[in-house]
């Protein structure tokens, strides 16, 4: 399943995406663990000390490789410079699937022990000074955004994805790569805002979005969200000594987590689980057609110098049991 973590800035979306890693770790779940946010935190939040989290390398810095990949032989995609973030696979591709190896994990994974075993983590690399006035940050979360389009998850396997925050997903097509979205909101007016924006956005994709109401304290809090958002309030998590812990780098063994957090944890995963019986292979590849066409036409062919719609093989649908290219 793959699982989006979004919310405005404070929300805690990177605290509660990390929380719920480590639950997939603890149950035994194979787990790709993605930080597409350019305020790199996530490495942070899953126990790496600073130095760890400075050498993890940067999916950015090496999408030349990932692009060769998954090229494949692909005869719709004239070389690797043609390709662009929102590529989308077809014949002869290279397609990436949670449990194998291949070179792209090799260069860009590195593994994580948590409590039940490890999980691989991936990060999209920060926005340095050297990339002021020379480049927009969406160059690196396209490295993610091509990754997600030529992946093939199956049942009980994950890919979580702490994204940017606020609605700058919305700038591409990747708000619609994911089986879920949980929006991370404060029961506040700003808390909500976000939400709201999503909620619209995503109207007309077939978006499944989940409100988790975070830094709950009093039924009012929990009334607030629910008259904001309505049935879309899967959960809400309170105060936690065990985070606090864990933010000041000193976390209890992951089984001292509160009861009540730890429900709502499995909260989570049940609802991810339960939409694997809703996937549409054919919208998800119609949505990354839609979505390529676009970015073509306003800024890809001239940066290729390249007709990208080339590229779209209209008889190819992503799906399981597909056997890659080479």
């Amino acid at each position: 399943m793959k699982i989006a973590f979004v919310g405005k800035g404070g929300s805690g979306k990177t605290t509660l995406s990390s929380l719920f890693i480590r639950h997939l770790a603890a149950v035994g779940a194979p787990v790709i663990a993605i930080d597409a946010d350019i305020n790199q935190h996530l490495a942070a939040a899953l126990g790496l000390d600073e130095d760890e989290g400075a050498a993890l390398p940067a999916m950015g810095e090496r999408l030349g490789l990932i692009k060769d990949y998954l090229r494949g032989s692909n005869p719709r995609i004239a070389s690797a410079e043609t390709m662009i973030k929102t590529t989308p696979p077809g014949e002869g591709s290279r397609l990436l699937r949670v449990r194998e190896d291949n070179p792209v994990y090799d260069a860009c994974a590195r593994p994580v022990e948590l409590a039940g075993g490890a999980v691989r983590l991936m990060v999209t690399g920060r926005f340095t000074d050297a990339d002021l006035g020379v480049a927009c940050y969406h160059s690196k979360t396209g490295a993610v955004e091509l990754c997600l389009n030529h992946l093939v998850d199956g049942r009980d396997e994950y890919v979580v994805v702490d994204m940017t925050a606020g609605s700058d997903s919305f700038a591409s097509g990747m708000f619609t790569r994911f089986d879920i979205t949980f929006l991370v909101a404060e029961p506040t007016r700003k808390g909500v805002s976000v939400y709201r924006q999503y909620k619209e956005y995503a109207r007309d994709f077939g978006v499944v979005l989940k409100v988790v109401g975070n830094k709950v304290q009093s039924q009012d809090d929990i009334d607030f969200l629910r008259a904001e958002v309505g049935d879309d309030l899967l959960v809400t998590v309170g105060h936690s000594d065990w985070v606090r812990s864990m933010e000041k780098g000193r976390p209890p063994r992951f089984e001292f987590l509160e009861d009540a957090n730890r429900r709502s944890l499995r909260v989570l995963q049940i609802a991810a689980d339960a939409t694997y019986d809703l996937r549409d292979w054919e919208r998800y590849t119609r949505q990354m057609v839609h979505f390529h066409l676009r970015n073509a036409a306003s800024w890809g062919n001239e940066r290729t110098g390249a007709d990208l719609a080339v590229q779209i093989d209209p008889g190819f649908v992503l799906r399981e049991g597909l056997v890659a290219g080479v």
